[in-house]
């Protein structure tokens, strides 16, 4: 059951990421759950540069890590598709 969860997370922060960079339209819900779990990946390993803790399960401050992590994908798919 704790990859359904897992899952299931990835694509409320995915799909936040999304709307914030308004991405939305032209993404899917697979993309939304992907970038959602590399997102907590990467938003974990910034925290960290920070000195703060990164995800740590399943509540509201992973979820704002994993959002800034997603957000940070999307920017930088952005600036790579500009070039």
């Amino acid at each position: 059951m704790g990859i359904v969860l897992w899952i299931i997370f990835g694509a409320i922060a995915g799909w936040t990421a999304s709307v914030i960079m308004k991405t939305n339209s032209s993404q899917g819900t697979v993309t939304d759950i992907i970038l959602g779990i590399v997102g907590s990946v990467v938003g974990g390993l910034l925290m960290g540069l920070v000195g703060k803790s990164g995800v740590t399960g399943f509540d509201l401050y992973s979820l704002v890590v994993a959002v800034i992590g997603a957000v940070v994908i999307i920017y930088l798919g952005r600036r790579l598709r500009l070039r």
